[in-house]
């Protein structure tokens, strides 16, 4: 009875509604029943669907005693794949986002192309990786009934930046197994490099890989973030530079525009030498004496092996990694375009752009955004192979310099949507040369 009267009050409602707004009501109130009407059916017709509801139910009915967990690994772009998942990891060694009663957590992958697929059989190893085929309609039934949050794992408190410190506190989860050491040990000695010998990764964004990927998946905008490409040529200096100083260099990347330009025998330029693999990305970005990025997807690989990395050309800046000693960064030179002059540290975050992610925020604030020179890659490159091999020599006001950067750098940072904090403890480096030879950016 009561549930009719419920109806009868409903269909009173509405055409009251009608009654006052005229036409335009009673057309929005047709179009969202037709849209409604639409998705029921669609629900309907999905056998998948059909299966997962009860399935769902149980699910819910159990959760007093047990609760399963659910969630969608981003797959299909490496460094969230990467860097998202391991970090979701140490949040759960460290008790961070459990919960407190008895529980399983399963993952799925995203239907868009597998970005890697030694990363996923890795994963695979150390999560329960359940077919997409089975998760996704739960998932997807869970959303459509009301309560179902506590189901979905959801992304982890950091998303892919380590706030609390927890890659320092524990070892990576994902290991080789002996085959795979013997397989990356030959793949290194087949490109030229002799077993033990160090060697750097360099990963440089350009345009190539993300060009791709728009071209297959309709929609996709890959433009927005442009402002982060930088040409290779600029980095053949330092690449040299290491060379002659004993380490084997090795360009990354699995679509690049172009080959880097360096016929020393010691720089390597495995993104377009043909013995690119899956396997091989990510066994060089475990091993590496150190990883030389501009701030893209591949050096989540060396993050996640807690490997040391240098940042250069890094933008939007108050973005910068800060959670690990063993990171160096510097940022991207940022001029007006109507005087043509630098902003200062302090401008560069009163101006709004230091947290600017979109290049259209660029050009809208009469900002010119200029890469490194070659000698300032090379030198901050120099300084983490200095600081590695125990020979850096800093000098008497570097510290005074370094402060100073951290004093003006909004390390209490959040992000504009969620609020979630950019930065934990800091423990990274701003590179010395570059602070040396700007002190006026400083003031």
């Amino acid at each position: 009875m009561a549930f009719r009267l419920n109806i009868r009050t409903f269909i009173t409602l509405q055409l009251l509604e009608i009654q006052q707004g005229g036409r335009v009501v009673l057309l929005r109130k047709i179009k969202l029943s037709l849209q409604i009407l639409f998705k029921v059916t669609l629900f309907i017709l999905n056998v998948s669907n059909i299966f997962a509801l009860p399935v769902v139910l149980i699910l819910r009915a159990i959760r007093p005693w047990f609760l399963v967990r659910w969630g969608c690994l981003n797959s299909s772009r490496i460094g969230h794949f990467a860097a998202n998942t391991e970090l979701y990891l140490c949040e759960r060694d460290a008790g961070i986002n459990v919960p407190p009663k008895c529980h399983i957590d399963l993952f799925y992958m995203d239907y868009r192309p597998l970005c890697n697929k030694q990363l996923a059989i890795m994963w695979n190893r150390v999560l329960r990786v359940w077919p997409s085929w089975i998760l996704s309609p739960i998932a997807r039934v869970n959303r459509l009934i009301p309560g179902g949050a506590v189901h979905e794992i959801g992304r982890n408190t950091q998303h892919d930046r380590d706030v609390y410190n927890l890659l320092d506190r524990f070892p990576p989860h994902l290991q080789f197994t002996d085959e795979e050491e013997e397989r990356g040990k030959a793949g290194l000695l087949a490109m030229g490099v002799p077993t033990g010998a160090p060697f750097v990764c360099l990963i440089v964004r350009d345009s190539a890989y993300l060009d791709a990927l728009a071209s297959r998946i309709k929609g996709t905008d890959v433009g927005y973030h442009s402002y982060r490409d930088s040409d290779i040529q600029n980095y053949v200096l330092a690449a040299e530079e290491l060379a002659d100083r004993g380490y084997y260099l090795i360009r990354m990347g699995a679509m690049v525009n172009e080959p880097i330009s360096s016929r020393h025998k010691m720089v390597i330029d495995y993104a377009t030498n043909g013995m690119r693999s899956d396997f091989m990305d990510i066994y060089l970005g475990a091993k590496c004496a150190f990883c030389i990025s501009t701030g893209t997807g591949f050096d989540a690989v060396p993050y996640i092996f807690r490997r040391p990395i240098v940042y250069v050309n890094y933008l939007p800046l108050g973005y910068l990694y800060s959670f690990r000693a063993q990171f160096i960064s510097i940022t991207r030179h940022h001029l007006t375009i109507k005087k043509n002059q630098e902003l200062s540290l302090r401008d560069i975050f009163s101006s709004g752009v230091g947290f600017s992610v979109y290049t259209s925020e660029y050009v809208s604030k009469g900002i010119k955004i200029i890469e490194n020179t070659p000698e300032e890659i090379r030198d901050v490159a120099i300084e983490m192979a200095e600081r590695l091999n125990g020979t850096w020599k800093p000098h008497e006001d570097d510290e005074t310099l370094q402060r100073r950067f951290w004093e003006i750098f909004p390390v209490d940072a959040t992000e504009a949507i969620n609020k979630r904090p950019l930065h934990g403890e800091i423990r990274a480096r701003f590179g010395a040369h570059f602070l040396r030879n700007n002190r006026d950016w400083l003031k």
